[in-house]
């Protein structure tokens, strides 16, 4: 973490020295010595970071590195806001431009002894590296030692192949499926993978596999090798060698010791030759440990089959890019295994009482199915006797139990993972403990959050966004996060992160000062806070603080009247640094004015909170990327918004009623821009905007960096000038267009039929009245989502849309006025869910044999003149759900009476689930593979976020 503050002050001070030219004294000297000593220490503190928790002395050298970076940053950032000077004219700005310059001389004297003061302290901590550097020489960057580690302690990873198959709970499925895999006899080089993060029992399954006789029996040879993140490839082919020979009692081969890496990869590859074998890789940690191995194994005239444990997404998928691989995603136990599992470490022999049953299934609650926390905890519980006083303290103090030695062993398994990440994502995991358990991590919250705090380094050819979504790819991919929703297309929407998981963060976090989350119990806060979290379900008592160091002030939950006073005060205390300030949810009416004098603000969220007016001041804050007003009671912006140059997110709307079935023009509270809009070039979300003048409309032309863009209350009439400006939009991702309250929508003017016009549209929305389809929507070929809604179509819209190559969801809502809807084969070869609602006149549809092959759901509502089911769904062999949803009586009566008539027969007989729904009687009546059931009906069968966005 410490080279990560280092690395991100070199880049500031670089940037810094190139902007002040004209630096008083010896500032610029100091400063320039600064970044050279930083610069060399960058290097060695990658190294630092994996070996300071075993040598206590380095610890403290890495924390004093750190905090000299920070406090450098301070003082650098204090001369920013100190001498960003404000232009002033007439007699009073000349003399407030005098008494300014007497303010800043006393300044700039104060912040060069500052600089001079750290300069100092830089020199003693360069002389201290030395040292060190002697110390672990054998670890630098390019010495036959590359990778750090902090493995100098017992991690109990080895445990794994000691257990007995008593001991293991919950494994029979997927030994089940690797097996079967193993059992194939197919010849060639088969490679599985079993990825999974930390804890999750990777080691023990694939041991109780290569194990098992029916996979002895099939194999020739057996090789067990546990590979580590501090892998060799000398030392790997070496142990693949000797246990080659020791299992057929053969002496090594002659110069094994001196033998180079071809050598031994030679001779592996001729003894498996024409043999079968089985190779399990436990552990691997890199793609290069692969790839250092994978040509040793014979591929055409052997059987063979290599099985690896791993954390890595990447290194699954490296190694499953031969012909024949299989990859396995090992998931939590399941609750009844967790208990068993549980039960069986807490009460050895026995059975939960009654009176602990409450209590467990608490604690058993926060495990989430994660073997190793629930191996440890209910191991520690069972020396606790069963007595429930003990049971209660600890479950009250699960979070600071952490820290005690009983869990040591979780971090410091779970910190492998920590200290084999890159320098840039370990700032980047250790500022998501900011979110509280449990919640769901957006992805555009988090990457805004990431590129507000500097975390996100700048690629040629790559927005930051784009950067930051790596990072979160990468975190997802190395099981530190889990992806827990997607959008209809697949893509990641929200992560969540393990709660125990969190807990260790929390705690690495508060090390290394990175961020404080205030929790349960904290009675004394830091001396210096650089980033708090505030969570407000959590008493925020605290003792007075100095927060002029203060960085980033985030509230992660609606605030209670505990906390609601905490930001003002810090805000009046003098936090002037602040880059980050989320009030999201906040019982604000205005906007405190402080907030305007943060001259180094870059991220501002006050959603769902009563703001109503944006004042003039808005202007005041230049650095400002984000602006977040998303359910907020903003309907207007001042002019000087168009002084925020830099800003790139621009949320303000609001909605009315939820995700309703059918979206309506006044469903959407947007707000009114200031007529120069187009100003704002880096903007890249633009949402909800009324197109209120046709100069605005043209105005947004001018945004070529746009990726969505939301449009309100057009008239038939800025068709004209909108669609020229759409055109210069070529970097959209997604666009949502709504006519006013009467209007149509002409978009039928010339907006390029090429494929080049929109090449990166994802999603569109358009809710208002077509008389026709636009000529240009089927030459979207990257088109995911399409929602048309009171369209009025007299065509059949599918003739058209039907060849879109990309469509995965398709909604007509109150869009077409025929009779019938024809789907041709060959039609939507991607598309996976079809909702078709409000067409009241639609009496039939023809699915043709070859169309729509990878659908799995269909919503039909309210086409009350629909009185048969539609034709040929046979051949629609990936089809899992149905809804019919306020059909008329008639249909619901013939559709019942053919299910019961045709029985296997019937024509959606192979669909898993099919649902009537009568949204006035609140009934949902559905037939599951086994079962017929009838259940209450309590939340909305229709969901569109993928259509509204974040």
């Amino acid at each position: 973490m410490a080279e990560s503050v280092v690395c991100f002050l070199f880049e500031q001070l670089s940037i810094w020295l190139q902007e002040q030219q004209k630096l008083i004294g010896g500032l610029r000297h100091d400063a320039e010595f600064i970044r050279g000593e930083m610069g060399q220490m960058r290097a060695f503190l990658r190294v630092a970071d994996a070996k300071e928790e075993s040598d206590l002395q380095l610890k403290e050298w890495v924390r004093q590195v750190r905090e000299i970076a920070y406090d450098a940053e301070d003082v650098l950032e204090k001369y920013i806001f100190q001498f960003a000077h404000h232009h002033a004219r007439g007699f009073r700005g000349s003399l407030k431009k005098m008494y300014t310059t007497i303010k800043n001389l006393n300044a700039r004297d104060e912040i060069t002894s500052e600089i001079q003061a750290i300069r100092s302290r830089v020199e003693n901590a360069s002389q201290s590296q030395q040292r060190y550097k002697d110390m672990y020489a054998t670890m630098l960057p390019g010495s036959s030692s590359t990778r750090a580690t902090a493995n100098t302690w017992y991690d109990g990873r080895g445990d794994a192949l000691l257990l007995e198959e008593t001991e293991v709970v919950g494994i029979e499925k997927p030994k089940k499926q690797l097996i079967d895999w193993l059992s194939a006899t197919d010849c060639g080089l088969k490679v599985i993978s079993v990825v999974g993060m930390a804890g999750l029992g990777k080691t023990t399954l694939v041991k109780k596999v290569y194990d098992d006789p029916l996979v002895k029996v099939n194999f020739d040879h057996h090789v067990w090798v546990t590979v580590s993140e501090s892998f060799r490839t000398e030392q790997l082919l070496h142990g693949i060698i000797m246990r080659l020979v020791e299992e057929v009692k053969q002496a090594p081969p002659q110069g094994l010791e001196t033998m180079a890496d071809v050598g031994m990869r030679e001779f592996i590859y001729n003894f498996l030759q024409n043999n079968n074998y089985i190779i399990a890789l436990d552990d691997v940690w890199s793609i290069n440990a692969w790839e250092a191995i994978r040509y040793a194994f014979p591929r055409s005239s052997s059987r063979g089959c290599v099985i690896i444990t791993t954390r890595s997404s990447d290194i699954a998928n490296a190694a499953c890019s031969e012909s024949n691989c299989h990859k396995y995603p090992l998931q939590p136990l399941p609750a009844q295994e967790s208990i068993v599992l549980f039960n069986r470490k807490a009460f050895p022999g026995s059975s939960c009482p009654l009176y602990l049953k409450e209590i467990s299934e608490s604690m058993l609650k926060r495990c989430k199915g994660w073997p190793l926390a629930i191996v440890l905890i209910g191991s520690l519980l069972a020396t606790k006797n069963n007595r429930i006083e003990e049971w209660q303290t600890f479950n009250q103090s699960l979070c600071s139990e952490l820290e005690e030695d009983n869990f040591k062993r979780m971090w410091k398994l779970l910190s492998l993972s920590y200290y084999d990440l890159p320098y840039y994502l370990k700032s980047c995991f250790l500022y998501l403990s900011i979110f509280p358990e449990d919640h769901m991590i957006e992805k555009a919250t988090i990457i805004r959050l990431w590129i507000a705090e500097g975390f996100v380094e700048a690629k040629q050819g790559k927005t930051l966004e784009q950067i930051a979504e790596g990072y979160l790819n990468e975190l997802s991919n190395r099981s530190l996060i889990q992806v827990a929703e997607t959008t209809r297309d697949g893509r990641p929407r929200n992560f969540r992160i393990h709660d125990l998981l969190r807990k260790c963060i929390i705690a690495k976090s508060r090390e290394q000062n990175m961020v404080f989350v205030n929790s349960q119990g904290d009675t004394r806060w830091p001396e210096k806070i650089r980033r708090l979290a505030i969570d407000s379900s959590i008493n925020c008592a605290h003792q007075i603080c100095c927060f002029e160091n203060l960085r980033s002030l985030l509230l992660m939950r609606a605030v209670n009247s505990e906390c609601a006073s905490m930001p003002y005060q810090m805000l009046r205390s003098g936090c002037r640094l602040l880059k980050v300030l989320d009030m999201r949810k906040a019982p604000l009416d205005t906007i405190p004015d402080e907030v305007f004098r943060l001259y180094h603000l870059k991220y501002l969220s006050l959603r769902e909170t009563k703001v109503q007016v944006v004042p003039k001041s808005i202007g005041n804050l230049k650095k400002l990327e984000t602006l977040d007003l998303k359910g907020c009671w903003v309907t207007e912006l001042p002019i000087e918004i168009i002084k925020l140059e830099r800003l790139r997110i621009l949320l303000v709307y609001r909605y009315y009623g939820g995700f309703n079935a059918y979206l309506q023009a006044e469903d959407v509270q947007s707000f009114k821009a200031p007529y120069k809009i187009g100003c704002l070039l880096s903007l890249q979300k633009l949402c909800f905007i009324d197109a209120n003048e046709t100069v605005v409309i043209r105005e947004i032309g001018k945004l070529t960096q746009l990726q969505r863009l939301g449009i309100t209350k057009l008239r038939r009439d800025h068709g004209k000038e909108l669609c020229p400006s759409l055109a210069n939009l070529t970097n959209l991702r997604s666009l949502n267009i709504h006519a006013d309250v009467g209007e149509a929508l002409d978009l039928q003017y010339a907006v390029s039929a090429s494929a080049s016009t929109f090449p990166f549209l994802r999603c569109l929305v358009l809710n208002g009245s077509l008389d026709t389809l636009p000529e240009w929507i089927p030459s979207l070929n990257a088109l995911t989502m399409l929602r048309l809604s009171w369209s009025g179509l007299r065509e059949d819209p599918l003739e058209f849309l039907q060849v879109l190559p990309n469509l995965l969801i398709l909604g007509l809502d109150c869009a077409y006025e025929g009779e019938g809807l024809s789907i041709k084969a060959g039609g939507f070869q991607r598309l996976k869910r079809l909702n078709l609602m409000g067409l009241r006149r639609l009496g039939w549809v023809r699915v043709e044999e070859g169309s729509m092959p990878r659908l799995e759901e269909l919503m039909v509502r309210d086409c009350k003149s629909m009185a048969e089911l539609p034709a040929d769904f046979r051949h629609l062999t990936n089809l899992r759900l149905v809804w019919f949803t306020d059909m008329g009586r008639e249909f619901v009566e013939i559709v019942s009476e053919e299910r019961r008539r045709q029985g296997d027969q019937w024509k959606l007989a192979h669909v898993a689930t099919v649902r009537f729904l009568n949204t006035a009687a609140g009934v949902i009546r559905s037939r599951a593979v086994d079962e017929n059931v009838d259940q209450r009906f309590s939340t909305s069968d229709v969901d569109y976020p993928d259509f509204i966005g974040r």
